[in-house]
């Protein structure tokens, strides 16, 4: 039986715009270690999920001799729809480098936006792949315009659905605030570029010699600037891993997080955890162990590894159910607060708690970093950021001080002041205003400079010192502790704690939104 010509000139057409800007650009792509825009939707996808949108629409610009036939390539520079992650919907659009650079033109912008439209209605995840020369500037402002309507809908959508940028190659000048914007940023090593002015201009105007990579290149970002969340050997290991991710997030600010199984004993206490904490105050441990020893399985996926590293942030399952770990790291800088480190886990605390995401505290904190550099680099302006974010949460709040909880930032780390539900606390724990050799030298100042042998009479006084109120004993009879526990139960309690506070309700004052500390 003969097919009927209308049906084979759909599928010509639809083969035509799968090939993009064509196979030798194609080949370019792929010499340069880069996949094709509908080559990384079929790894990022469940197989055979995809549904496209917008296949033939084509741009409209007819100056600079754009209205020829060879430039009106169906699809343009942007493929997009949708499909599934684990079967779950997800909105996708990938950016064709092949097709004019995977310039922004307005059919460009038109396409992403009605993704994004169409996200916020049916409450899905969106995840953007980027691999774009910037602005078509054949379309002047027509193309800033179609980028400043992108930027709208990312704010919008902002706290209502997950939105994922993935930097699969250049993204420059305007283009950069549309992945700012969004929840994640994941970058590829030596592949993928971020900057809102390319080295070119960086070295005529301030006369900085500096390359592609140290400029703007994936560790640039995700170790310095602290711009991208995650940083992938290849395009491969960053697709994985955003679907990784999205198991541990719902679909959108209505639902709770996704539950599941994970076969570990909900009871299961490991005795390590009893002596991780050193018996020497000042030497540190590495609270990635402790998080390890407690989490189901002692999977862990962290969030800004490379950035802030005194700081722990990322995701993990407790009973199968979904949390937002934060952390303190003893092993790096006593785990002391500084401008990055808040900044960082500020962030975080607020995104679990726009997508019903529980956190837990694991708290072992010496204070805010002193110096000139954190206080004229608006150390009080950050830290009030991760003070806010905390205060404002109403998800359940789970804190476990392992060692010390020292001044303001005993405070700011999820205290029960500050609506924390639950805040437990290990033997070791040393709860007060500061640590003690700086309280000795405080409270005993005269004693200390009368005695005959200063260095001894400081030594008692600390020991006393410690013995009185570097413990968890003081907090603990006033009900600022709930319970002080040993070790090896923190992961048996805190399981128990998220089944207490499932349906915990809590609210903020109705207002218009907070003032936070940008």
């Amino acid at each position: 039986m003969t097919e009927d010509p209308k049906i084979l000139e759909l599928r010509a057409r639809k083969e035509a715009a799968k090939q993009g800007g064509g196979e030798e650009r194609i080949r370019r792509q792929h010499e340069r270690g880069k996949m094709t825009a509908r080559e990384r939707l079929d790894v990022l996808l469940d197989p055979g999920s995809f549904h496209e949108l917008d296949m033939f629409v084509v741009q409209r610009e007819t100056n600079f001799g754009m209205d020829t036939p060879e430039n009106r390539i169906p699809g343009d520079s942007v493929v997009t729809g949708w499909g599934t992650i684990h079967g779950r919907l997800v909105y996708v659009y990938s950016q064709d480098f092949t097709v004019f650079g995977g310039s922004l033109s307005r059919v460009h912008a038109d396409k992403i936006c009605k993704i994004l439209d169409m996200a916020m209605k049916t409450g899905a995840p969106v995840i953007g792949l980027n691999d774009s020369g910037g602005a078509r500037i054949q379309e002047g402002v027509v193309s800033l315009g179609g980028y400043a309507d992108i930027f709208l809908r990312n704010t919008l959508a902002s706290g209502v659905i997950p939105q994922i940028s993935a930097i699969m190659g250049p993204c420059a000048g305007g283009a950069v605030y549309s992945p700012a914007l969004t929840d994640f940023i994941f970058m590829v090593k030596n592949t993928s570029h971020m900057f809102v002015t390319g080295p070119d201009v960086v070295r005529s105007v301030t006369h900085e010699d500096v390359t592609f990579e140290e400029l703007g290149g994936a560790m640039t970002h995700n170790a310095i600037s602290g711009v991208s969340h995650v940083a992938a050997d290849n395009e491969t290991d960053a697709l994985a891993l955003i679907r990784e991710l999205l198991t541990y997030l719902p679909q959108n600010n209505l639902e709770d997080p996704p539950f599941e199984p994970t076969g570990d004993d909900p009871l299961r206490a490991d005795e390590r955890l009893d002596t991780i904490v050193p018996d020497n105050p000042n030497k540190p441990y590495d609270m990635k162990e402790v998080i390890r020893m407690v989490v189901d399985n002692g999977q862990f996926f962290e969030i800004h590894e490379h950035f802030a590293r005194n700081i722990i942030v990322g995701f993990a399952r407790l009973g199968g159910h979904s949390v937002g770990i934060v952390a303190n790291q003893p092993a790096v800088l006593a785990g002391v607060l500084d401008i990055d480190a808040s900044v960082k886990a500020g962030r975080f605390v607020r995104f679990c708690d726009c997508f019903n995401i529980p956190i837990i505290t694991f708290e072992d904190v010496p204070g805010f970093l002193p110096g000139v550099g954190q206080e004229h680099g608006g150390i009080i302006r950050h830290g009030a950021k991760l003070l806010y974010a905390y205060c404002e949460a109403t998800v359940p709040k789970i804190t476990v001080i392992t060692r010390k909880a020292y001044g303001g930032a005993y405070d700011v780390m999820s205290s029960k002041h500050i609506r924390g539900d639950l805040n437990l606390a290990w033997p070791s724990a040393e709860i007060a205003v500061m640590g003690p050799e700086g309280a000795v030298n405080i409270i005993f100042r005269r004693e200390l400079a009368e005695a005959e042998d200063p260095v001894a009479k400081k030594a008692e006084l600390v020991q006393e010192y410690r013995d009185r109120f570097a413990n968890p004993y003081v907090a603990a009879s006033r009900g600022y502790i709930d319970d002080v526990i040993e070790p090896r139960e923190t992961r048996s309690r805190l399981i128990n704690a998220l089944e207490v506070l499932r349906n915990k309700r809590d609210t903020n004052p109705p207002k218009k939104h907070g003032n936070i500390p940008l």
